[in-house]
């Protein structure tokens, strides 16, 4: 269910307490919720991804909301015409005026561009050229580092749509020779931009954090999980690399070309398909659909945590110590060594895995991520969304938890139950609604008074099942009557 607006989440000020087994029901008009949970729509992302691009990007949240809208509408616009228009000469957005462009070389597609919905441009070199130019100088610099050119004078090159032209990234005094290697691999003067730049390096550090550690020496972040174990960054860990926290091993990496890799976690680890957004609760991963160019995106990082920028490009191509990387995705989100592997996301939809790049959170930085979706096919799994849960919601009575409660609610209604002092640790909960009804259920948190949800079952079924691992405090569960009325018991278990 993708309609819970954040002032949904937070309960009504009247007090409930809950009695012999019984929930106390807060009708469907609670007190006024704080400003920052009166936003239209933002039910549909997490509350903190949303302040993430206030922090970041100077967005309030309800233009952060209008924000990401945009942007899954403007997926769709770009792949249709990357398909369609057969002088497709790029695409990207405008995250200031909500506009989305598309490039052709011949004025003859102009109107099935328009006919998308796209604000169109004409462009000298369609995206296929620029992107056989791109191809050319991966042959040619790389192959050419190994003959005697040093590719640690071009850190990057990618192609940038709308400027309709490739940027070579140039270290400081190396202009002439990679000029001259530009030229060698046959890409026209007039189609390349050269920029000078720092030298990246991947985001790898032996330090502690909230991650999990490679051979006991390393630490690294998690990017996204998938069937029985998690993808992450290839330089992280070689095939046979153990890791902790969580146990498991690396089962395939490919490092350099590519900076991907699969973790099999041991038995007894609880993968859930969500993301830590650093501020006591997470973002579900619904998806990986690729964002546009000019997108807002958010990381996740063991180091610097939340962190959020635009896409600058695709396809890019970077230098490092280690050995060149290319088809990665260029932001201008910052990161710091021990980020590496971590999540990448669009809204809720899974964009990629923390590479490596330049600068840092203090003064800010370019960073590069490894397409998620070129990972999943590398190794034949699939993303876990949703919270993660493979197993199906229950279909009868929760049973066997630690606590129970049962009662009945109208359409529109909620209940909560009495708040409880939890230690850190997983809390588990099972909604068994009434057939043929929509309930949810929430964890909510205390917090400077206020309730916050921390995690969420919001599917369309009566029958709800919530995993999440928390810190210590106050806590209580509240379920939600979407549609339809009838009795409910709720088991939860709490650490």
């Amino acid at each position: 269910m993708r309609r819970t607006s954040i002032r949904g989440l937070v309960l009504a000020s009247t007090a409930t307490v809950m009695l012999a087994g019984s929930l106390g029901v807060a009708q469907a008009s609670p007190s006024p919720a704080p400003a920052d949970d009166d936003v239209d729509g933002a039910g549909k992302y997490a509350a903190g991804l949303l302040r993430a691009m206030e922090r970041d990007l100077g967005l309030p949240l309800d233009r952060a909301v209008e924000r990401l809208d945009f942007q899954a509408e403007a997926a769709d616009t770009t792949a249709a015409a990357s398909k369609t228009l057969d002088s497709f000469a790029g695409s990207w957005v405008d995250p200031v005026r909500d506009v989305v462009y598309v490039a052709v070389t011949d004025t003859a597609d102009k109107r099935a561009a328009k006919a998308l919905g796209a604000t169109v441009v004409t462009a000298e070199h369609s995206a296929d050229e620029l992107d056989s130019w791109k191809a050319a100088l991966d042959n040619t610099l790389l192959d050419g580092a190994a003959a005697g050119f040093d590719k640690n004078r071009a850190p990057s090159w990618y192609v940038d749509p709308a400027e309709n032209r490739i940027v070579v990234g140039v270290a400081k005094g190396a202009r002439a020779a990679v000029k001259d290697a530009v030229a060698e691999a046959g890409v026209p003067a007039d189609a390349v931009t050269y920029v000078t730049e720092a030298t990246p390096r991947t985001y790898i550090d032996v330090v502690g954090g909230n991650a999990y550690t490679i051979n006991g020496t390393s630490r690294c972040s998690v990017g996204f999980t998938v069937g029985d174990g998690f993808v992450t960054a290839g330089h992280c860990g070689t095939t046979g690399s153990t890791t902790a926290g969580p146990s498991g091993t690396f089962v395939g990496s490919s490092f350099p070309g590519n900076d991907y890799a699969y973790v099999r976690v041991a038995s007894g680890n609880t993968l859930i398909g969500a993301v830590n957004n650093y501020s006591g609760s997470r973002v579900n991963v619904a998806g990986s659909t690729p964002a546009a160019v000019g997108a807002s995106v958010c990381r996740s990082g063991s180091t610097t945590g939340w962190r959020c920028g635009t896409i600058q490009a695709f396809n890019a191509t970077v230098n490092y110590s280690q050995g060149s990387v290319s088809g990665l995705i260029r932001t201008t989100v910052c990161a710091e060594p021990g980020d590496s592997g971590g999540s990448l996301l669009a809204g809720n939809q899974a964009q990629g895995m923390t590479s490596g790049g330049s600068g840092n959170c203090s003064s800010g930085g370019t960073t590069y991520f490894q397409p998620v979706n070129e990972a999943l096919s590398a190794y034949g799994v699939s993303l876990r969304t949703g919270g993660g849960s493979t197993t199906p919601p229950p279909t009868g009575a929760c049973t066997g938890y630690e606590s129970t409660a049962s009662s009945s609610l109208s359409s529109g209604q909620s209940a909560n139950t009495s708040s409880f002092t939890a230690a850190s640790g997983t809390f588990r909960g099972c909604l068994d609604g009434p057939s043929g009804t929509d309930f949810d259920l929430y964890l909510q948190k205390q917090s400077s008074g206020t309730w916050r949800t921390v995690a969420q079952g919001i599917t369309a079924s009566a029958d709800e099942t919530v995993s999440y691992t928390g810190t210590s405090g106050t806590y209580r569960w509240r379920v939600t009557a979407y549609s339809g009325s009838g009795s409910f018991t709720l088991g939860w278990d709490a650490p």
